[in-house]
């Protein structure tokens, strides 16, 4: 156990949220997870795809629009010298989509890699949360610069991500409990466009979920703040006694 994980006296948690706190949580989630922008470029490509496909069913030509979008999302970031995580990230999930559209000239082979991955990423946010170590805390403590200090040092907050973390769970597996069966036994256009209308509600309602727990737990153990303090504390010393 290092010296930020050891247990010292955590943040009253029966103290009430300051509006600091709240506004700090909640412009720390909008951040993390992209704010307006990360979603409509996680949106864009998807959207386009099935756009094309509905008028003219050609699985060729939505797949290299949707995967040439998606790399003009990240190039644009790149001008503008943004982050590109969240467009990267993206491009990414695009561009494995376009490789099974174009592999298995199945439409619906575009959208089954992230439906996949959702399955699982819902089935790994719910199993953290019953195991006590879970995803979300992993996910965000280097946000709000508390690294891992939650898991020992501050039980408010492990409980807030530990429900946060279940919230994403089960919302992320109902989603897909309605999109396997389209898949299926539905069309690729009737898929698609569910997929779509079901892609910001459930993400809205988690990261709401989220801010509602995180806002009203105690506020983060800043372990970066910590290690400088003792950094320049053990400067200082070195330094009286070379003096």
């Amino acid at each position: 156990m290092t010296s930020f994980d050891k247990p010292t006296t955590p943040p009253d948690p029966a103290a009430a949220p300051s509006e600091d706190h709240k506004a700090v949580t909640q412009a720390a989630l909008f951040d993390a997870f992209g704010g307006i922008r990360g979603t409509v470029e996680t949106m864009l490509p998807g959207l386009l795809f099935v756009m094309i496909y509905t008028i003219n069913k050609d699985v060729k030509m939505s797949a290299i629009a949707a995967g040439a979008v998606a790399v003009l999302l990240v190039i644009v970031r790149l001008l503008r010298k943004d982050t590109v995580k969240h467009a990267f990230s993206g491009v990414v999930g695009v561009g494995v989509g376009v490789a099974f559209a174009l592999f298995t000239g199945d439409p619906k082979g575009f959208y089954l890699p992230g439906m996949l991955y959702g399955v699982c990423l819902g089935a790994a946010f719910t199993i953290s949360a019953l195991v006590g170590f879970p995803l979300l805390g992993v996910i965000l403590g280097p946000v709000f610069k508390e690294n891992l200090s939650w898991r020992t040092r501050n039980p408010g907050r492990k409980k807030a991500y530990t429900k946060a973390s279940l919230a994403w769970g089960l919302i992320f597996l109902a989603k897909y409990a309605i999109l396997f069966p389209l898949y299926w036994w539905g069309d690729a256009t009737q898929l698609g466009w569910v997929l779509i209308a079901l892609k910001l509600p459930p993400m809205v309602l988690a990261v709401y979920f989220t801010w509602v727990f995180l806002a009203k737990a105690p506020p983060p153990i800043d372990v970066i703040a910590e290690w400088e303090a003792r950094e320049a504390a053990e400067a200082a010393a070195a330094g009286k006694r070379k003096a």
